[in-house]
Formats: C-alpha cells, structure tokens, sequence
C-alpha cells in the first residue's frame, strides 16, 4: 500500500491537481511531484504551498499544563526577501 505525503493529502483535499496548483505557483507538474515526496521542507514552502490552495497554515505549540500557543510568522519571508532564520 503507497503512504501520501501530507502534502498529496492536502491537495487533494482541496481538490486539486498538481498541474492546476504548478500553474497557480508558477512552476512545473514535476516541481510539485517532487516537493510531494519530500520527507522535510522549509515551513515557508509548506507555508506557501498551502495559501496557494487558499488555506492557511498555523503553528502550534503544545506543553502539558498550558494553554497552546501558536507560533507566529515562522516561515515568513522578511521584507529584505530573506527567509526568518528559524526556518533556515
């Protein structure tokens, strides 16, 4: 039985293609096949990856006794185009 990225998942969850999320991205079919079967990513293109099916994307941290804390503006590229260093 073939296991699916989470990111395959998400897509097809929104029901989409990958040629259809290639050409909202701007790139190639084979981009996005390729970034499907990648075990780790940097949080900006899985951040990025996700607003381009219209979704969001949220961090949450979780620690026992404690209310969640969801984590912002990781994978966020800075205004100089760099991406945060947490994600680098």
């Amino acid at each position: 039985m073939e296991k699916y990225s989470e990111e395959r998942r998400l897509r097809q969850a929104s029901q989409q293609t990958q040629e259809q999320l290639a050409a909202v991205l701007g790139i190639g079919q084979d981009a996005i096949s390729r970034l499907e079967k990648r075990s780790d990513m940097l949080l900006s293109t899985l951040r990025h990856y996700v607003e381009s099916m219209g979704g969001k994307l949220e961090l949450v941290a979780q620690f026992p006794n404690r209310p969640p804390m969801v984590i912002e503006h990781l994978g966020v590229e800075t205004t100089s185009g760099r991406k945060t260093r947490a994600t680098a």
